[in-house]
């Protein structure tokens, strides 16, 4: 992941910093200093703090950056998570990108974790986890965020497990068809999971040997109907609209794992601001 996420912070200083910051040039001598505080604008999980860390050391080495709380942290509007010292041209440049960073990954454990306290609230011992549904280039940190939020993942990439869809029972003739295929080519190790989205898909996976069956846009009646025909043959996964106002309804015993795209893919951004504190420039 620190790989990806060098790159992501060299392309985002790139595309908002790469010819300088004119107006802090403008007005700010090269070898004047500031305090700058990263403040949470609202309660929030917090996410991103160690790639806003990073932000500003890629900007300035010489900055001197502390971390008043951690990743997975929840913080109360107010908090200052972050402090760093140093050229305040460097900190007026690395501003927006940490600001970046920080709203977007905390936006998504914020979200996160209103899940997971709904799934602890069912009491049925339901995971909520996200989907390959992500920012492209950011699935790593996204997929992070949900974690500190107190969800869990699912695959992060096509290559972890199987997982056949509509588009691949239509390719391989039929769903028993599609089960059998990637059972003679998948590795030993790999998960095989079946996305249904009606009973009689059910019944056929149960009968193909799926681990995992995913009941794809169903109703509260019809995933009771499923989970009564798989009857902890397989994994039950429920998908599709589950949101935080209905999930009640879709956490019902049997069902073990509910995937909401939602979680990466439509998290307001959290808020965050950076202030400064200096000398006035003379």
């Amino acid at each position: 992941m620190r790989l990806r996420t060098d790159t992501l912070i060299e392309l985002a200083l790139a595309e908002d910093a790469a010819n300088g910051d004119i107006t802090s040039e403008s007005m700010v001598p090269a070898d004047h200093v500031s305090t700058a505080s990263i403040l949470a604008g609202e309660d929030l999980r917090l996410c991103g703090l160690e790639v806003a860390r990073l932000v500003f050391e890629r900007v300035d080495s010489a900055l001197v950056v502390e971390l008043k709380s951690a990743d997975g942290d929840l913080v109360h509007k107010g908090a200052v998570v972050l402090q760093a010292e140093g050229s305040t041209l460097s900190l007026l440049l690395a501003e927006r990108t940490v600001l970046n960073f920080l709203q977007r990954l905390s936006g998504i454990a914020t979200l996160s974790n209103s899940f997971a306290n709904a799934a602890a609230l069912a009491g049925t011992g339901v995971r909520v986890v996200d989907t390959r549904k992500t920012t492209p280039g950011w699935r790593a940190l996204e997929k992070f965020a949900v974690r500190c939020g107190g969800c869990f993942s699912h695959r992060a990439s096509l290559g972890e497990h199987v997982l056949i869809k509509e588009n691949h029972i239509a390719a391989a003739g039929s769903l028993t068809m599609a089960v059998e295929r990637a059972r003679n080519y998948a590795p030993h190790c790999a998960k095989l999971e079946v996305e249904t989205e009606t009973l009689a898909e059910v019944q056929e996976a149960v009968a193909a040997g799926a681990e995992v069956i995913l009941l794809d846009n169903m109703s509260a009646s019809q995933i009771s109907d499923a989970v009564a025909l798989i009857d902890k043959a397989a994994i039950v996964e429920v998908s599709g609209g589950v949101n935080l106002e209905s999930f009640a309804k879709y956490a019902l015993p049997g069902v073990d794992v509910i995937s909401v795209g939602a979680l990466t893919h439509s998290a307001p951004a959290a808020d965050f601001s950076m202030r400064l504190i200096s000398d006035p420039v003379e």
